[in-house]
C-alpha cells in the first residue's frame, strides 16, 4: 500500500497554501507612514542634540518628542507591519536598539548639518553618531549577530569614526581661529563707534551753552527796566 505523504498529506498542503495566500502584502500607505515617522523622529532628535546648549529646556522637550516619534515608527515597522512578530526578549532588544539608533542618527545628521554653526560640538557628535548608530543597527538587525561588532566591518567603522574626529577637529580649530580674527576686527569697530557717538553726543551737550545767550536778553531786559526806572 502506498504510504500517505508525511505531514497530513494533501490536506496539510492545502492548509499551507491557504496560509500563504492569507498573508497579504503590507499596504503602501503603511510602509510610507512608518518610514516618515522614522525620519521625522531622527530629524527632531538631530536638531535637539545640536541646539541643546542654546535653550536646554526647549530642546529637551523636542528631543523627547523625537524619541517618542521614533519609537512609534519602530512599533509600526517592526511589529505591526512585520511578517513575523518577534518574541518578548527580541522585542525589548529591538526597542532599546532603536532608541540608540535614533540618537546615533540624530548626532550624525545634526553634527554634519550644523557643523559651521557649532564646529567643536559637531566634531564630537559626528564620530559618536557613527559609532552609536552602527552598534544599534547591528543589535536591531534580525539577520546580524552582535559578534559582527568585532568583525572587519566594525573595525572599519571605528577607523572611520576616529579619522572623522581628528579631521573635523582640525577643521573646527581652523574655523575657531578665523572667527577669532573676525571677532577682533569687529571689536575694534565697536570701540570706534562709541567714540563717534560720543563725539556726536558732545555736540548736543553744548546745548546748555546755547541757553547762555537766552540769559543775556533777560539781563538786557532787566537793565532795560532799570533804565526805564531811571528814566521815570
Amino acid at each position: 500500500m502506498p504510504q500517505p505523504p508525511p505531514g497530513g498529506g494533501r490536506a496539510a498542503a492545502r492548509r499551507g497554501r491557504g496560509r500563504r495566500r492569507a498573508r497579504k502584502p503590507v499596504p503602501l500607505a503603511g510602509r510610507y507612514i512608518g518610514y516618515v515617522l522614522y525620519f521625522v523622529g531622527a530629524g527632531l532628535i538631530s536638531g535637539a542634540v545640536v541646539h541643546h546648549p542654546l535653550d536646554p529646556a526647549r530642546y529637551t522637550k523636542i528631543a523627547i518628542i523625537g524619541v517618542l516619534v521614533f519609537m512609534v515608527a519602530t512599533l509600526v515597522n517592526e511589529f505591526l507591519l512585520a511578517a513575523e512578530r518577534p518574541g518578548l526578549p527580541r522585542a525589548v532588544l529591538v526597542i532599546v536598539a532603536s532608541l540608540l539608533l535614533s540618537f546615533g542618527i540624530g548626532m550624525l545628521s545634526g553634527g554634519l548639518q550644523h557643523f559651521e554653526d557649532f564646529p567643536a560640538r559637531g566634531a564630537a557628535l559626528v564620530p559618536v553618531g557613527i559609532t552609536v548608530s552602527f552598534i544599534a543597527f547591528v543589535l536591531k538587525d534580525a539577520e546580524s549577530s552582535w559578534r559582527r561588532l568585532f568583525s572587519p566591518l566594525g573595525l572599519a567603522v571605528l577607523l572611520t569614526a576616529s579619522v572623522s574626529f581628528f579631521g573635523l577637529r582640525t577643521i573646527a580649530d581652523g574655523l575657531g581661529e578665523a572667527s577669532g580674527e573676525s571677532g577682533h576686527s569687529h571689536g575694534t569697530g565697536m570701540e570706534e563707534e562709541p567714540d563717534e557717538h560720543g563725539a556726536e553726543k558732545e555736540s548736543p551737550a553744548s546745548a546748555p551753552e546755547s541757553t547762555a545767550p537766552e540769559t543775556a536778553p533777560a539781563t538786557g531786559a532787566e537793565s532795560g527796566h532799570s533804565d526805564d526806572g531811571h528814566s521815570h
